[in-house]
């Protein structure tokens, strides 16, 4: 098949599930075109059977905001001509699914027609999606993909209770290649350049915004590190930083809190790391929590949105509820207290990874295509 895929082209999660989607897909074969205003962060191979294509959005002075909708729709008729694509995927409902309906109209006119399959992966439906300015036109794009899938059976339900939905919405969860993530390669002095021996190294990872509440992760740790010694590495960049490092400073913890930005050697800090927090206000799915968990990671985190289909409380790791610091701290400080425990949750966190690898989930996407495809054909 001839694939073309439109994403957000940045380190969150809905941008890194379709690029790596699409690199899988063109090795089992398929033609791949991404669409979009950049690169992609993780397409760092370009082939025979990966191509990329950039958007551009001329500036004019007419315009206060612009009009990248219809440069994207543009560009995706000229390139459907162009390389013969036979469907579209796009990758977040704003702007993605309406700007492929428009080109899906353009092409109609030149009697071609290329099905869309929608896929639906969080704040596009729970944050922006569902806000009154947006709201019409996004129930309106999700009802006229020819497909529909969201990431998890939480996020399905929460887009049948927002919006007024005709279609059927496949749950295709999340994956990762677990080949990515194993220890090879690094060495126990690489960890004693994290934290000394007999501490015990926690992570968190996200863009530092404040659904991902962490200033519950600084509180969190102050409480562990009082009884367990351990180091926090903070991964990412975002508005909460300066508060945060503020409170690191308030409650004396500044020398055990290591703020590592952006980075991307995370296969090599999760290697190394003991228990991973994800405290979230709210997500989709928690594709964080799944690396971690690749990585033979426990995760302490909240029971929110699809993280209980991923972290499984009592065997991967335990779930809170949203903003309970005390328990999140009593359930890491359990499982950091006694290393064969910490062993055994190790694990279990690697094994439920298992179920979410990319060549268990990536046959869905297929599938679906081939059944869209099919279905455009009776039409």
């Amino acid at each position: 098949m001839k694939i073309g895929i439109v994403c957000y082209p940045t380190f969150g999660g809905s941008g890194v599930v379709a690029t790596e989607l699409g690199l899988e897909l063109s090795k089992r074969g398929h033609e791949i075109h991404f669409i979009t205003y950049n690169q992609p962060v993780r397409l760092e191979l370009i082939s025979n059977n990966v191509h990329y294509h950039e958007v551009n959005v001329p500036e004019y002075p007419l315009f206060h905001y612009q009009p990248y909708e219809l440069a994207l729709s543009s560009k995706l008729v000229d390139m459907v001509k162009l390389h013969n694509i036979e469907i579209l995927h796009v990758h977040y409902a704003i702007p993605h699914a309406y700007a492929a309906y428009m080109a899906k109209k353009m092409l109609i006119e030149e009697n071609i027609y290329v099905p869309i399959v929608t896929t639906l992966h969080g704040t596009d439906i729970t944050l922006v999606g569902n806000h009154p300015f947006y709201k019409p036109a996004v129930t309106f794009s999700i009802n006229k993909s020819d497909a529909v899938t969201a990431v998890s059976q939480s996020l399905k339900e929460d887009t049948l209770r927002l919006f007024d939905i005709k279609n059927d919405i496949y749950v295709v969860p999340n994956f990762i290649d677990l080949d990515k993530y194993n220890s090879s390669g690094f060495s126990d002095c690489q960890r004693g350049m994290m934290a000394k021996d007999d501490e015990k190294i926690i992570t968190h990872i996200s863009n530092l915004r404040p659904v991902k509440r962490v200033e519950d992760v600084i509180n969190v740790f102050y409480k562990v590190q009082k009884e367990i010694p351990s180091k926090l590495m903070l991964v990412g960049e975002g508005p909460e930083r300066e508060k945060i490092e503020i409170l690191c400073q308030k409650l004396g913890i500044l020398n055990k809190v290591v703020f590592l930005g952006k980075s991307n050697e995370i296969d090599k800090i999760l290697c190394f790391s003991d228990l991973f927090l994800l405290p979230s206000e709210s997500e989709s799915f928690g594709l964080a929590a799944l690396e971690a968990m690749a990585s033979s990671v426990p995760v302490i985190s909240s029971n929110t949105g699809g993280i209980p289909e991923v972290n499984i409380h009592g065997v991967s790791g335990f779930l809170s509820n949203v903003g309970d610091v005390d328990d999140m701290a009593k359930n890491a400080i359990y499982i950091l207290s006694d290393n064969n425990r910490l062993q055994q949750f190790k694990d279990n966190a690697r094994k439920q990874a298992l179920k979410f690898d990319l060549h268990e989930i990536v046959p869905q996407y297929e599938a679906i295509y081939q059944d869209t495809l099919a279905k455009c054909l009776v039409l």
